[in-house]
């Protein structure tokens, strides 16, 4: 009895340790980090081929790229896939680049024609993204026949690296509006990972308008940066003078890339508003003297005398100049008769009715008036 007691508690310690190991496996799977989907899924290229000659061709395939992004693929010399491209892309073959967009799912499958860079191999097919947020990925290609050289060696020195994402700050002022040079300032957090201090590094920062090449320009910043310490610096950026669009503002240090940041540039309105406002003033002042000339030489009336517009008299004198006109007509004597041909100023009727008034209802008579009486 009690053997069996025994071996009946033994099945039940054994299912209980089981049931035991299953619950903490379970706990185990759930409780597991999970990836992000941006870790899971990194951007990844792959080739059809290892080595391709020149003249032909291979097939790029890639996963984990954000859906619809615009993706440009390149084939690059002095460029592995742990240290990237070295010289940026001016160590690729940019003419014969081919650009794909991604699908739904971050994919996409395009045939690169197999060109030379123009530096030595060794070689990646580089893609990166045009749009949005950086991105990149390389896989290595053997060019038949291309010239293959090493490495520049990585210095035991100082090493830095971008710790915050770049920003442009500043703005522009009247004359920037009239065409002035556009500037900004380029802040950046940058850290030193390597084993030895950086004093005055030289930067090189680029500006790119749409999808041609940066110009580089040498920017020194001068400080000391000591192993595993973080600065920020501050680098002068300034395009050509009347420049507008969109620019890509990049910093390079050592041959890499260390960030990028986009610009908007405004369009200068000020010299459009120049140009209107010269195309109208230049015609008209080319018609004032045109007429002006034109008055010179035309013929003039005998006697040399021109004719010009009276000028009207101004409005508040206008008034006054009727009311003086009012003035004299009612103080100016009354008019005369005038005397007739035929009478002699002392002989006028006027005259002699003055000097010797009839009487009233007798008619005035004179020595050369005749009568109807005749003479008594």
């Amino acid at each position: 009895m009690r053997a069996d007691r025994v071996e009946g508690s033994g099945v039940v310690k054994r299912t209980a340790a089981r049931v035991v190991v299953a619950t903490l496996a379970t706990v185990l799977l759930l409780l597991r980090p999970v990836s992000p989907a941006g870790a899971a899924d990194r951007p990844a290229v792959t080739l059809s081929a290892a080595t391709a000659g020149t003249g032909g061709s291979v097939t790029v395939s890639g996963t984990g790229w954000r859906p619809h992004t615009l993706l440009m693929l390149l084939i690059c010399g002095r460029a592995t896939p742990s240290r990237g491209v070295i010289g940026g892309t001016n160590s690729c073959a940019n003419a014969d680049g081919r650009a794909v967009t991604a699908d739904a799912r971050g994919a996409f499958r395009r045939k690169l024609p197999v060109v030379e860079p123009p530096v030595p191999c060794p070689c990646v097919v580089h893609v990166a993204t045009v749009t949005g947020a950086k991105a990149g990925a390389d896989a290595v290609l053997q060019v038949a026949g291309h010239p293959v050289a090493p490495l520049p060696a990585e210095r035991s020195g100082g090493r830095l690296v971008a710790l915050s994402a770049a920003r442009l700050t500043g703005s522009g002022g009247l004359l920037t509006w009239f065409g002035a040079p556009p500037g900004r300032t380029l802040v950046l957090t940058v850290g030193n990972t390597g084993s030895g201090a950086v004093k005055d590094p030289v930067f090189q920062v680029g500006t790119a308008h749409g999808v041609f090449a940066p110009q580089w320009d040498d920017r020194q910043w001068h400080g000391t940066l000591e192993p595993g310490r973080k600065a920020q610096i501050k680098l002068p950026v300034e395009l050509s003078a009347g420049a507008h669009g969109d620019y890509t503002v990049s910093l390079r240090y050592d041959g890499r890339i260390l960030a990028e940041q986009a610009w908007g540039v405004a369009r200068p309105w000020g010299v459009t508003l120049f140009w209107l406002l010269l195309c109208l003033v230049v015609p008209a002042a080319l018609f004032r003297a045109g007429m002006a000339l034109v008055d010179r030489v035309r013929p003039h009336p005998p006697g040399g005398v021109r004719h010009r517009r009276l000028s009207r008299p101004p409005m508040s004198l206008a008034p006054r100049v009727r009311v003086r006109r009012a003035r004299t007509l009612e103080t100016a004597p009354p008019p005369t008769a005038p005397a007739l041909p035929w009478f002699t100023p002392d002989s006028a009727p006027a005259a002699a009715a003055g000097r010797n008034p009839a009487p009233p209802g007798e008619a005035p008579t004179s020595p050369t008036t005749p009568t109807t009486k005749g003479p008594t």
